[in-house]
């Protein structure tokens, strides 16, 4: 199910020192730029300053969960956003790699601590790619690096919202 990512909500403002941590497939390199730049401009709005999104690139999708666990590892990064784009080809492969991919990201993110956003598209298309890749306002339907980077944000929010909490508990 896709999330309306034009509504903000009013809290959405990063805390300064907030550092964001970015891997992307060079595979299918222009559809990860557009999901990077996407996210980047979202991230950037919600306060986030340019040199506090650290930007790595994979040579493709499958390695994203050993990168992402080495960015999330860092003391320094407080999320990791992923953006790849595994197509539908003749055989299963597809499948197998994105399993994988989606596998390994979680498990990183579950054995670091840091969470590790899925901007990972499973498409049997370029032209699904496109449509889901590029922002609104360039002619695409999902604007999915956006929606990772709310992700991102909304998931930063609702860690320290809980820490809160539990600070509160122990009082």
């Amino acid at each position: 199910m896709s999330r309306d990512t034009h509504s903000t909500p009013a809290d959405s403002r990063l805390p300064a020192g907030t550092r964001i941590g970015a891997v992307v497939s060079s595979y299918h390199s222009e559809i990860t730029g557009w999901m990077l730049d996407s996210a980047r401009a979202e991230l950037l709005s919600a306060g986030l300053s340019e040199e506090d999104l650290v930007v790595f690139h994979a040579p493709g999708t499958f390695e994203l969960p050993f990168l992402a666990r080495e960015l999330a590892a860092r003391d320094d990064i407080d999320s990791v956003l992923c953006f790849g784009l595994v197509l539908k080809g003749e055989t299963e492969h597809d499948r197998y790699i994105a399993q994988a991919t989606a596998d390994g990201l979680v498990r990183a993110s579950l054995e670091t601590g840091t969470p590790i956003h899925f901007g990972v598209l499973t498409c049997a298309t370029l032209e699904q790619a496109k449509a889901r890749a590029l922002p609104r306002e360039r002619g695409g339907e999902l604007d999915k690096g956006r929606e990772v980077a709310r992700a991102a944000i909304e998931t930063l929010r609702a860690a320290r919202e809980i820490r809160t909490e539990g600070d509160r508990g122990r009082s």
